[in-house]
C-alpha cells in the first residue's frame, strides 16, 4: 500500500502546490489560465504527436481498446441521462450536462499524470485514443442534447455544426492529426524538432496537476450534496466499474492497456466542465462536483491501483 500511496501522493501534491499558489496570491486567476492554456495549446498536443511517432500506428490504434472504452463511457452517459431525464424529472440540459459529468474524464489534465506514474510510456497512446471517445462521441452527444433542451430554441443542425467546429479547433485534436500524418507518411521529425516536442511533452503531466490546483481554489459545495453525490460517484465509481465490464467483453485488449483505461475513467470529470454546467444552469453544481470529485479521487485512484494490483492486472 505504501509503494501505491508513493504514486498517488506526489500527484496530489502538485495539485496542492497550484491551489497553494492561487490562495496565497502569487498567481491571479488570469495567470493560472495561461498555465493552462500552455497545456491545453502546447504540452498535450505535443506529448500525442511524440506517442504516435515513437511506434508503428498498428502498435497505437487499437480498435478494440476504442471500442471498449467507448461502450463504457457510453454506457455511463446513458444511465446518467436516464437517471436524470426519466427517474428524477430534471430537464433535459441539466440531465445532459449531469450525464457528461459521470461520464468524461479529465484524461488531459489528471488521467495522464496518474497513467504515467503507474504504467509508464503507453499512458500517452491512451492519452490520444481517450481524446478520440471524449471528443468525438461522448462531449457532441451532450452538448447536442443540452441544446436541444435549452429554452433558446437552437436548432439540432445548427448545435451539431457549431460542435463539428470547436471540435476542429481542438488543439489536442489537431495534435492527434498532425501524428497520424506523420506516422502514415513515415516522415521524420528533425533532431532540434523532436527534441522540442519532447521537452513539451515532458512538461504536460506536472503543469497540468498545478492548473487543476488552481482552478480548484474558490469553489464550494453549498446546499447541493445530493446533485453532487451522484455526479461523483457515476464519475468515480460508475464509470471505471462499466469501462471494466465493457472490456470483459471485448477480448484481446492488453492487459496493461486494460488498467489504463481504468486508471482514466476513475479520474474526475473534465476541467471545463463548470464552464459547461454554466452555460445551461448547473454552474454551482458542476465546480462543486469538480471539487469534490478532484479531492475524493486521491482515495478512489489510490483503492483502485490497489485492487487491480491484489487482482494480478498491475504489479509492483
Amino acid at each position: 500500500m505504501l509503494a501505491i500511496l508513493g504514486i498517488t501522493t506526489p500527484i496530489f501534491l502538485l495539485i496542492g502546490v497550484g491551489y497553494i499558489a492561487r490562495w496565497s496570491g502569487i498567481l491571479e486567476r488570469d495567470q493560472m489560465q495561461g498555465v493552462g492554456i500552455f497545456v491545453l495549446y502546447c504540452a498535450l498536443p505535443a506529448l500525442v504527436i511524440r506517442a504516435l511517432t515513437q511506434r508503428p500506428l498498428e502498435e497505437v490504434f487499437k480498435l478494440n481498446y476504442l471500442v471498449a472504452y467507448g461502450l463504457g463511457s457510453i454506457a455511463v452517459f446513458g444511465a446518467g441521462l436516464l437517471l436524470c431525464l426519466k427517474l428524477q424529472r430534471q430537464p433535459l440540459n441539466a440531465s445532459a450536462m449531469q450525464a457528461l459529468g459521470m461520464s468524461a474524464a479529465n484524461s488531459g489534465f489528471v488521467g495522464y499524470p496518474v497513467a504515467a506514474m503507474v504504467i509508464g510510456s503507453p499512458a500517452a497512446v491512451l492519452l490520444a485514443l481517450n481524446m478520440l471517445v471524449e471528443n468525438l462521441l461522448v462531449l457532441p452527444a451532450a452538448l447536442i442534447l443540452a441544446e436541444m433542451g435549452n429554452h433558446q430554441g437552437a436548432s439540432v443542425w445548427k448545435t451539431v455544426k457549431q460542435t463539428a467546429l470547436s471540435l476542429i479547433k481542438n488543439p489536442v485534436l489537431l495534435g492527434l492529426l498532425i501524428g497520424i500524418c506523420l506516422a502514415v507518411s513515415g516522415l521524420k521529425i528533425p533532431a532540434p524538432l523532436f527534441k522540442a516536442i519532447d521537452m513539451l511533452a515532458e512538461a504536460a503531466g506536472p503543469a497540468a496537476l498545478f492548473v487543476i490546483g488552481g482552478a480548484l481554489f474558490g469553489l464550494q459545495v453549498k446546499g447541493m450534496a445530493s446533485d453532487v453525490g451522484q455526479i461523483v460517484i457515476g464519475k468515480l465509481l460508475l464509470h471505471p466499474l462499466l469501462t471494466f465490464i465493457a472490456f470483459y467483453f471485448v477480448p484481446g485488449t492488453d492487459p496493461l492497456y486494460m488498467a489504463g483505461a481504468l486508471l482514466f475513467a476513475a479520474a474526475p470529470m473534465i476541467s471545463i466542465y463548470p464552464l459547461f454546467g454554466q452555460r445551461y444552469g448547473l454552474g454551482g453544481v458542476s465546480a462543486a462536483a469538480m471539487l469534490v470529485a478532484t479531492v475524493a479521487s486521491f482515495f478512489t485512484l489510490s483503492l483502485l491501483i490497489w485492487l487491480m494490483t491484489l487482482s494480478g492486472l498491475m504489479a509492483f
